[in-house]
């Protein structure tokens, strides 16, 4: 049943059954693309999960990884210990492998959105799905992995941003994150109103934006480099400890500024396939808009993420980050 529900997501055809057992629990079908697994009793380190995919309708990694946690789940091959609640975030896109239909979902996660449209309305439907997950679960400790892939290359392919907030980050999750070959860290300065910054601002959730490699149509992911975050999100579903390696194997970058689209008449100055995290020296000319003006690197250099032109006039163009020195412990 379960991976007849990411084909039936996938084709857009109802379920045939709302609900029904699993091996070490049950299933609930909350609505489209929105799927509960409740286990029949509670692992050793339980957490209340939230795996999330296809906020990006083009990112099709991160769905083929969910589908083989369904199939080992389904099959017997792990044991239910965590209450799950898995999404597919943007199912129009993600029939069509379009990164949105009209506007970017993921900057649409906040209390009182009062914009209309598809995308909107299913931002306040997961919303609300989250907050009753959440709800139902208390107090287990709130947690939540949104799972990307980014448009481009990376110097680093396996990087997290962790969402602005006052609640801290556990030290154990940045060894979990180390032990599932995750390489770089970055810290974003402020909110952003993303579907992980949601879980972590109004619920304090251990909660990160996880970018797993690029873009890709499905059937042409290299799921076999995500075998160790395979294993990490298997552990937190079945309540065990999931396995672990120093952090400092990770880099660490915080966010320093953003480049903003604010005109039709924008550029941004260097080739469009650079890397992400690739650097750029004190005085490089890295945009020009028609109303914000010129924009270059001052003294610090500084390294470009997540670069895009295309944006939406009043959206991020890139992120400009700098690398942390020193443990992770001295840095958050």
């Amino acid at each position: 049943m379960l991976t007849d529900w990411l084909d039936w997501t996938l084709e857009g055809k109802p379920a045939s059954r709302r609900s029904g057992p699993l091996a070490s629990g049950h299933y609930t079908l909350h609505g489209p693309g929105i799927l509960e697994l409740t286990p029949e009793s509670l692992g050793a380190n339980p957490h209340a999960c939230v795996f999330s995919a296809a906020i990006h309708g083009n990112e099709t990694a991160p769905v083929e990884l969910l589908g083989e946690l369904l199939a080992q789940i389904e099959a017997g091959m792990m044991a239910l210990g965590s209450p799950v609640l898995v999404i597919l975030g943007n199912l129009p896109a993600l029939r069509q492998g379009k990164r949105f239909i009209n506007t970017n979902l993921n900057r649409l996660f906040q209390r009182g959105l009062g914009l209309e449209g598809n995308e909107p309305a299913r931002a306040r439907e997961l919303m609300t799905q989250l907050d009753q997950f959440y709800q139902r679960h208390a107090p287990l400790p709130a947690l939540h992995y949104d799972l990307h892939t980014a448009i481009r290359t990376s110097l680093y392919p396996r990087f997290v941003v962790e969402p602005f907030g006052v609640s801290d980050t556990a030290g154990e999750q940045w060894r979990w994150l180390a032990g599932a070959d995750i390489q770089a860290v970055l810290h974003q300065h402020q909110h952003s109103w993303t579907f992980s910054h949601y879980s972590k601002h109004y619920h304090g959730a251990q909660a990160f934006t996880f970018e797993l490699g690029r873009v890709a149509p499905f059937g042409a992911n290299d799921l076999d480099a995500l075998r160790p975050m395979l294993a990490l999100l298997a552990a937190l579903a079945g309540a065990q400890t999931p396995d672990a390696q120093p952090p400092d194997s990770m880099v660490f970058f915080r966010v320093e500024q953003e480049i903003m689209r604010q005109s039709h008449a924008f550029t941004l100055c260097f080739d469009e396939d650079i890397p992400n995290f690739t650097a750029f020296p004190s005085g490089t000319l890295l945009a020009r808009d028609a109303q914000a003006g010129a924009f270059k690197v001052g003294e610090t250099p500084l390294h470009v993420v997540f670069p895009n032109a295309r944006v939406e006039i009043g959206a991020r163009a890139a992120l400009l980050v700098t690398p942390v020195e020193g443990s992770h412990s001295k840095i958050f």
